[in-house]
């Protein structure tokens, strides 16, 4: 009698559940002919016994607010958190784990947020998933305290992760981690599958440190289980993690990769390949296993999963009992929680960004950025942010708000430090609590640290704004290293990334706008280092004309139909409308457009484009100081763009801008070219 069909003893029903887990992954990943079958198998024993002794979840409210978050950082290994997610009860019969891998089925080969119910983050670039918990127990804290009150724990949650030897290869881990321990989020439990495994072979190839010392060194609690089989041990670890109140948790798990497999266990084969009709058999034979049917779940695996259900259901009835009872005892904060929750906006609340007029002298957007976003953010108790140690230059700093540490957990300003990678990653974790709208600040060249959470971001549709500052090869004598040519285009071919790039203060305030409106994917901000001056037709359209993405912002008198169009982002906005008053006073009409959000202008209605960008008129020259990448869907095969073909120079700001030819007269120069004349 094998055990899949033996009495069960208490000990014999775990064993049951856990392989449960490790064939349900080993059936998928055949199936599917592809995927990771061996880091289920280790961790199969782990994630059962977190599961089902200490989640604190509801499969009927995957939605709860005040639910533990679990993140399976290493997310190759989803075959895993699909096996739990339908044991556990959540919306994933078993007809999506056969469609494992397949088109349109809610078992991606990578787990995807939104996709798939239960699943809290997007994963399977390493280190990414580490990094996202790293926020979202930043998000428990700053909820914590902001709505607690005595008596109503509304927020209290836990942030569980499993993450692998080659999360913690990445450097965003390192840099996310030595945040995680100076900010002491005590609630931040970590279980590290040490099984010294890669795709190359033993992790020893390339990694040898000390990760519990690397960890401690960081200021976190430190555990060991050297058997990740060995039940007492880890439900020891998990109680010590779950005492640790001031430090974050690194529990150091050795598992056995593919445990179970005579052939593939503790082997690179286990990693990233199926097992094989063979060695799958070898295997069942090994753990006393049916052979048929595949995708076998005895209903006794199923018991103590459904008693940690019924216990989510009752916490989740007495948390909305709770919320009731705050929201009577106290409405305002209750009120504020409700519109979070809902993403209602203040209904004034545009009427409060600041204007900018001719009077206001030239001024930098990262500058009239800083005054918005402080016009703000007392109306948006919601945003929360701060930049990779660039705070003055990225003017990111919230007046009047602590800063966010173990002694002030309601800080709302926060020092990265000098960590783009993990900053980025952060606001995706702040951002999936879907109750803040996180930014963050660096130079734009510096964007490209920040590429794979924002990428994620745009994938997975999370709200956060990056204040890119320092935007052009204008920022002047720190010189090529700092100046960014590709990165606009960069973040442009990014799905989902909204980039507005405003040429003045009253589009940096429609910028904001566009970033706060924007729930379903990250807004990049490219933000000058110098001043620009504020015109009357900036100061009359900018604001009103950037929420479309484009607009005409200055055009000939009207009995002078225009002969060419010169089209602008940015600090080149002045420049265009400086050459085309030059030119008027030639004899050549031109129309000036400032378009600094590709992204919305592009879903506008045909008639309004048309009517911003004429077919009839040919004649067209983009300005920016960028790669003229992507310009030729604006200015067609007849048109030329004024852009940068190789990388900048360290000089002054005029200096650079004559040198590159950002001049009135070679303006004037191409539009001629253009024409004709």
């Amino acid at each position: 009698m094998n055990q899949a069909s033996a009495p069960a003893t208490a000990a014999s029903a775990d064993r049951l559940a856990i392989n449960t887990l490790r064939f349900l992954a080993i059936d998928m990943v055949e199936a599917a002919r592809s995927g990771h079958p061996g880091a289920p198998m280790g961790q199969a024993a782990l994630a059962y016994w977190l599961w089902t002794r200490y989640l604190r979840h509801d499969p009927a409210s995957p939605d709860w607010l005040n639910r533990d978050r679990f993140v399976l950082s290493c997310g190759h290994a989803s075959a895993l958190l699909y096996g739990l997610l339908h044991l556990s009860g959540y919306d994933l019969p078993i007809e999506e784990l056969k469609n494992f891998r397949q088109l349109g089925s809610k078992t991606p080969g990578h787990p995807e947020h939104g996709h798939t119910a239960g699943v809290e983050t997007t994963t399977g670039p390493l280190g990414q998933g580490f990094a996202n918990a790293v926020g979202l127990a930043m998000g428990e804290r700053l909820l914590a305290a902001r709505f607690n009150r005595e008596g109503f724990p509304i927020f209290d949650y836990r942030t569980w992760v499993i993450a692998s030897d080659g999360d913690l290869m990445e450097g965003v881990a390192s840099e996310a981690a030595s945040l995680a321990g100076h900010w002491g989020l005590g609630k931040l439990n970590v279980f590290y599958d040490a099984n010294e495994i890669t795709i190359d072979g033993s992790t020893d190839l390339a990694f040898s440190e000390d990760v519990a010392g690397r960890f401690e060194g960081c200021g976190w609690h430190t555990e060991r289980v050297d058997d990740g089989n060995d039940l007492e041990a880890i439900d020891s670890a998990l109680r010590s993690a779950r005492a640790e109140t001031e430090r974050p948790s690194l529990v150091l798990v050795r598992t056995t990769i593919g445990y179970g497999s005579p052939n593939r266990a503790d082997t690179a084969k286990a990693h990233g390949e199926p097992l094989g009709e063979d060695e799958a058999r070898r295997t069942r034979e090994a753990l006393d296993w049916p052979m048929e049917p595949r995708f076998h779940v005895p209903e006794e695996a199923r018991t103590a999963f459904e008693k940690a259900a019924e216990r989510g259901a009752r916490r989740t009835f007495e948390w909305n009992r709770l919320l009731e009872r705050y929201t009577a005892e106290h409405p305002e904060p209750a009120a504020e929680l409700a519109a979070r929750r809902s993403g209602t906006l203040p209904a004034d609340l545009w009427n409060t960004l600041p204007a900018f007029g001719p009077e206001d002298g030239p001024i930098a957007t990262r500058k009239a950025s800083g005054k918005v976003l402080n016009a703000l953010a007392p109306h948006l108790p919601q945003l929360v942010g701060g930049s990779a140690d660039l705070t003055g230059s990225n003017n990111t700093w919230l007046a009047d708000e602590g800063v966010f540490s173990l002694d002030d957990p309601g800080g709302r300003n926060v020092h990265f430090g000098v960590r783009e990678h993990a900053m980025g990653s952060i606001m995706n974790g702040l951002s999936l609590c879907r109750l803040f709208i996180p930014y963050g600040g660096t130079f734009l060249i510096f964007s490209d640290y920040m590429r794979p959470p924002t990428r994620l971001a745009a994938l997975t549709g999370l709200q956060n704004i990056a204040v890119f500052t320092h935007d052009s090869i204008f920022l002047g004598e720190d010189g090529p290293t700092h100046q960014p040519i590709g990165q606009l285009a960069a973040l442009r071919a990014i799905p989902n990334v909204t980039v507005v790039r405003p040429a003045d203060g009253n589009e940096t305030a429609a910028a904001w706008r566009i970033a706060i409106e924007n729930r379903t994917g990250p807004t990049a901000l490219a933000l000058t280092r110098q001043g620009l001056p504020i015109g009357e037709e900036l100061a009359a359209r900018g604001r009103d004309g950037a929420l479309r993405g484009g607009y005409v912002l200055a055009d000939p008198p009207a009995d002078a139909a225009p002969r060419a169009i010169l089209i602008a982002t940015g600090s080149e906005v002045s420049l265009a409308l400086a050459a085309s008053e030059a030119l008027a006073a030639e004899g050549v009409p031109v129309r000036v457009v400032s378009l600094p959000c590709w992204e919305i202008f592009d879903r506008q209605e045909r008639s309004y484009r048309e009517s911003v960008l004429p077919p009839g008129i040919t004649a067209r020259l983009a300005i920016e100081a960028a790669s003229p990448l992507g310009w030729e869907r604006y200015v067609g095969l007849a048109g030329d763009v004024l852009a940068m073909e190789g990388f900048g120079a360290s000089a002054t700001c005029a200096d650079v801008a004559e040198h590159f030819g950002f001049t009135v007269p070679n303006v004037i120069d191409r539009v001629r070219v253009l024409l004709g004349d």
